[in-house]
């Protein structure tokens, strides 16, 4: 008789595309999170939590800024023995959800809803450097309000959060546009085919990488890139190609010139002048709150989404500057962004429903802290109490319950103990401040030995050999003052 194979082991690899967190990075993101949130709600916000899970239909035929329709999901259909399940899918956004849940409850919701939300989503692309299939988003909308009052202060919060989390003033900017000045653009031009219009926006959106002669060069007939590759052209003639240029260098030296060269690149377009009329009430709105341009600005050159907003639109970009993985210098870019989507719940109500709201992305935020160096990204462990003698584990067990009741964070070491200095290997990797040692000796006589780590490393590293017999970073003391002695310790360290 064969002999039968073992089955090979799985490999111990993460999925192509995603990562795992530890400690300190975890530890990083629930602060954020924690503060995101809390701006959130100080803004008057309630929290949602809603399934990571929905239906296809539910999710919709097209992901914000992906023209393949549902290739960037996770999706898979629900079992049932006629094969007729559900199709479900991962949620790559938060904002898909919102406008199931709100089509869903709507007649229990106040009107307008303002919620908040938190959480990971999911995207079936091509990974790459810092680009992963999992990531955190912190979302707050608001369903039910077409005044663009909403819009103004999503754009006011999300100025705050940034600066709440440690991005000072003068190293963010939150820019502005309106999908409907896009939208008077093509009238102005005359552009009525829709694949036209498509390819006109697209072009639109490489105005920072190419400047207004590739733009011109785009509308074109095409241009040659930068590795000799020809781009074909979308064919417009010079004069239909115009409003597009004025639209795109119509960035003034303030808010009301930069409106006043928009009017002029929309021409008599009344869904134009609608869109700028917009942007020059939440400019009055926002003044008026004390946010000038130093803070958020009207800029033609945002362009998000373009199948999926209908109305003003903002970005959050960081202005400061970063070496890229080749040494050059440029721009840390967008952490968030948003605009009014009016047409998202309309899918389940055949009724429009006007929402605003914006998503900042958490991980993005949190690499632009570390750049800054504003997070550490080294977490203080425990306390680590020794173990001297295995029989006297109730002893160990009351002195770290005495540790954790005067709100130090701290542990009993409960690995094999019969190595001394194992424990205070294991107590190093756990990067811990304070070891607490006590053997039959110090339970005779009641007291514990306190080993400043911290200090230890620092005398180990810098002393002489003279200073170092002369420094000590060990204490003996009562057993009665074990937690005010560690307490004193690690207020000497911080």
């Amino acid at each position: 008789m064969a002999k039968q194979k073992k089955a090979p082991r799985p490999k111990a690899q993460t999925p192509k595309g995603f990562r795992d967190y530890f400690g300190v990075e975890v530890s990083e993101r629930a602060e954020m999170l924690r503060t995101i949130t809390g701006v959130y709600h100080h803004y008057g916000f309630d929290a949602l939590e809603s399934s990571a899970v929905e239906t296809v239909e539910s999710l919709g035929k097209f992901l914000p800024d992906v023209d393949r329709p549902n290739e960037g999901v996770f999706a898979w259909q629900e079992f049932e023995e006629d094969g007729n399940g559900d199709w479900l899918a991962l949620r790559y956004d938060l904002t898909a959800p919102l406008a199931r849940v709100y089509a869903q409850h709507r007649n229990d919701l106040p009107t307008p809803y303002r919620r908040y939300t938190m959480g990971p989503v999911w995207r079936n692309e091509k990974p790459g450097p810092g680009r992963y299939r999992q990531f955190y988003q912190c979302d707050a909308d608001t369903v039910g309000t077409a005044s663009v009052a909403a819009d103004a202060e999503i754009c006011a919060m999300l100025s705050d959060t940034l600066e709440k989390v440690g991005i000072p003033r003068g190293d963010y900017i939150v820019r502005i546009n309106n999908r409907k000045v896009l939208n008077g653009v093509l009238e102005a031009m005359n552009v009525t085919d829709e694949t036209a219009q498509a390819n006109v926006l697209r072009t639109i959106d490489k105005f920072d990488k190419v400047g207004e002669a590739g733009v011109r060069e785009l509308l074109g007939k095409g241009r040659l890139d930068a590795s000799g590759a020809y781009i074909d052209g979308v064919g417009l003639e010079d004069n239909q190609a115009e409003p597009v240029v004025k639209f795109l260098t119509s960035k003034g030296a303030n808010n009301s010139e930069t409106l006043a060269n928009l009017r002029a690149a929309v021409g008599d377009s009344v869904i134009g002048s609608e869109g700028i009329n917009e942007l020059e009430e939440i400019a009055t709105l926002l003044a008026a709150q004390g946010y000038g341009p130093d803070r958020i600005v009207i800029d033609p050159s945002v362009v998000r989404g373009l199948g999926y907003y209908t109305g003003p639109v903002y970005e959050a970009e960081l202005t400061f500057e970063i070496l890229d993985e080749k040494g050059r210098k440029r721009q840390f870019g967008s952490v968030a962004g948003g605009g009014r989507y009016d047409d998202l719940v309309k899918r389940f109500t055949g009724q429009a429903v006007p929402a605003t709201g914006v998503s900042i992305g958490v991980d993005r935020l949190l690499a632009a802290l570390r750049e800054k160096g504003r997070l550490s990204s080294k977490a203080q462990g425990p306390v680590v109490v020794t173990v001297m003698d295995k029989a006297r584990m109730a002893d160990y067990q009351s002195m770290v319950a005495e540790l954790r009741q005067a709100g130090i964070r701290a542990e009993v070491y409960l690995g094999n103990p019969k190595n001394f200095g194992n424990q205070l290997k294991y107590a190093d990797k756990r990067e811990s401040p304070v070891a607490v040692i006590a053997g039959g000796d110090e339970f005779d006589k009641g007291v514990v030995q306190i080993k400043d780590l911290i200090l230890g490393a620092k005398i180990a590293e810098n002393a002489t050999l003279e200073e170092w017999k002369a420094l000590t970073n060990q204490f003996e003391v009562p057993r009665s003052e074990l937690a005010s002695k560690v307490a004193e310790i690690l207020e000497s360290q911080s």
